[in-house]
């Protein structure tokens, strides 16, 4: 006979106000490298399949709900409007699918390091043992702060006790609990109703139903976690630092093991949600974050931030930032350039230093290399875009396209006042202001004629610096002239001498 698969309810604890965290934003929606706590913790229990999934809100209990609704849309939020404890919390959750059998799943919103892989044991552990309620435990360096496993002589789980209700004994012991449980779910619902408040923070305590089950003669039991770094929770805001700081280096070493390069981990911080392909190189204080893809060899660093940003083979991204960007195989970016959303360089296209793009097509093998805006714009295959180039997209009320052909080839210090299109293979002179389609082929000047007023900066700006060297080189100027004359005349004086066949001596002298 096949064995039936079990019926499982994920209950998410998140209603606490998270006081030392000392934020207007709920302590479970705080952002670690990817997610929030919260997303991280359904993130763990998702491979679980669970039949349904609820999470307990309470406080920013509407800026909770949102985020699910963007993360965890099938998840169900059911408000605990006074915190009563854990134990009372979860007795709502459980009201809320009154029909619930089997397993439930019990965790706590701010342990962002838990890994699918433990609470997946732990779960399998306590169905396969039949048990009536299994709590996840580790062993750890310091238990200050956290509920203790007790142990009976024989090392079955004898209670669970908080710190605060902890007498000296109790408190040496560094097995603790881990806030993360798995019951029976008919059996919970009993144990439940039988909380009382008579602690020492006169709450509802979860733990205090292993303690009920225990003394009925149910079977209850402790899964040991094997890396006490998951079990770790977060109260304030040093804690979230040393959590981040942990999984930074889970998740770099974990890329390296991949053959990924990570030439500085330490300054390397890569959200759970990029991709890398083999052989990316990835250098020093570089942040990946969203969705953001790397190719197969392609470099990028130092000092770069992409955000949902792709980034093909072989491509480079150096001293940039880009976000919801697109860099084709073989295409360089920077330094020192800024690729605002959709923006896409195609094969070994090139955007250069201080170059802004955002919502443009830069072509294969196309070029901005340098000091440039590109704004709204199509830009064909081989393109070259010069020096100071500036696509004026924006009329003060709407958003216009400008399309660059292919070959085309747009001089230094140009404006292209959108919409207008430079045909393939024309140029635009340096200096131009361009309102007006250049067809293609076709040379593109708006040039006026220069003018020079003489003497102007003495006449106007006497006395400055600019007045004084203008002066000096007018009268080098004029000493030069009069050295180039008095040249002239001595020549004259003496019969214009010239040399013959190169050499002059005595009695050469030709006389015309």
């Amino acid at each position: 006979m096949v064995p039936q698969p079990h019926l499982r309810t994920v209950v998410v604890l998140a209603a606490g106000e998270g006081k030392r965290m000392k934020s207007t934003l709920p302590k479970v929606l705080h952002p670690l490298l990817g997610r929030t706590l919260l997303g991280h913790v359904l993130s763990a229990a998702a491979p679980l399949g669970a039949d349904r999934t609820v999470v307990v809100v309470g406080h920013g209990a509407d800026q909770v709900r949102a985020h699910l609704s963007e993360v965890a849309p099938d998840a169900t939020p059911v408000l605990q409007a006074e915190q009563l404890g854990t134990g009372h919390a979860v007795r709502i959750a459980l009201d809320a699918v009154p029909d619930g059998a089997g397993t439930v799943v019990v965790i706590n919103g701010d342990v962002p390091l838990l890994r699918p892989e433990t609470v997946g044991a732990l779960v399998t552990a306590h169905e396969e043992a039949a048990a009536a309620a299994t709590v996840l435990a580790a062993e750890v360096p310091d238990p200050t702060g956290l509920g203790r496993i007790v142990r009976d002589a024989d090392g079955r789980l004898e209670q669970i006790v908080e710190e605060r209700d902890a007498d000296p004994t109790q408190r040496a012991i560094r097995e603790i609990n881990a806030g993360i449980y798995a019951f029976d779910a008919v059996r919970l619902r009993e144990a439940l109703g039988k909380l009382s408040t008579d602690n020492d923070q006169g709450e509802e305590y979860l733990t205090d139903v292993f303690g009920l089950l225990r003394s009925a003669g149910e079977p209850v039991a402790v899964h040991v976690a094997v890396d006490h770094v998951e079990t770790l929770g977060c109260n304030d805001r040093v804690e979230l630092a040393t959590l981040r700081r942990l999984l930074r280096d889970r998740i770099n070493e974990a890329w390296m093991r991949t053959g990924v390069s990570l030439l500085d981990p330490a300054t390397t911080w890569i959200d759970v949600t990029v991709a890398l392909d083999r052989d990316a190189v990835v250098d020093q204080n570089t942040q990946l974050r969203g969705s953001t893809v790397v190719g197969a060899g392609a470099l990028i660093g130092p000092d770069v931030t992409l955000i949902d940003t792709v980034v093909g083979p072989a491509a480079s991204v150096i001293r940039s930032h880009a976000d919801g960007a697109e860099v084709g195989a073989g295409a360089t970016v920077g330094p020192y350039a800024y690729l605002r959303p959709a923006a896409r360089l195609a094969e070994k296209a090139k955007v250069g230093t201080f170059v802004e793009v955002k919502n443009t097509e830069i072509g294969p093998g196309a070029k901005v290399p340098h000091l440039s805006y590109v704004g709204d714009a199509t830009i064909g295959a081989k393109a070259n875009i010069g020096a100071a180039t500036i696509f004026v997209n924006y009329d003060g009320v709407n958003k216009h396209r400008t399309t660059v052909g292919e070959g085309a080839f747009v001089g230094c210090d140009t404006s292209l006042i959108a919409p207008v299109e430079v045909g393939a293979g024309a140029y635009v002179a340096a200096g131009s202001a361009i309102a007006q389609d250049v067809p293609p082929g076709a040379l593109g000047v708006t040039r006026a004629p220069q003018r020079n007023i003489e003497g102007w900066v003495q006449r106007k700006r006497p006395g400055t610096v600019s007045a004084a060297a203008a002066e000096r080189a007018q009268r080098a100027a004029e000493g030069a002239s009069g050295t180039a004359g008095a040249a002239s005349d001595s020549e004259a004086m003496h019969g214009g001498a010239k040399t013959v066949g190169g050499t002059s001596g005595p009695g050469d002298t030709a006389t015309e």
